[in-house]
């Protein structure tokens, strides 16, 4: 089973269709497609755990916080927060390796940031 995304209502639509675009066998729900605007961190936790999704977002200071209370009282896919100054392109990249690469357990509960990305190019060229 491969990873599946939800963008967070913050997440710039480019980043979206970019990486559906480039990546054939994406699975990544728009916000505009799933959430209702002006949805509470936590809801849209919670609605993406439900919905078996890694939750993407530009989010970093709010949603990490509330990614780390809901953690105590239940799981996640994972959350990938994505700085609002890394160029689209880069996110894109950043992303299809996430989805390359990465299964399922590999994220469950955890919150990947942009540090990690080093890791798994190493995992991406053993994997090749």
């Amino acid at each position: 089973m491969k990873l599946r995304f939800q963008a967070d209502a913050d997440l710039r639509r480019a980043i979206v269709f970019g990486l559906l675009r480039y990546s054939t066998g994406v699975d990544f729900q728009t916000a505009e497609s799933f959430l209702r605007e002006g949805l509470e961190d936590p809801l849209v936790l919670a609605l993406a755990a439900e919905q078996n999704r890694v939750l993407v977002s530009h989010d970093q200071n709010t949603m990490e916080l509330h990614f780390r209370r809901f953690l105590r009282e239940s799981s996640s896919p994972a959350l990938i927060p994505v700085p609002q100054r890394l160029p689209t392109g880069t996110a894109i990249n950043w992303l299809q390796l996430i989805w390359r690469v990465l299964q399922p357990a590999d994220l469950e509960n955890r919150n990947l940031f942009a540090a990690q990305l080093g890791r798994l190019r190493a995992l991406s060229a053993a994997a090749e």
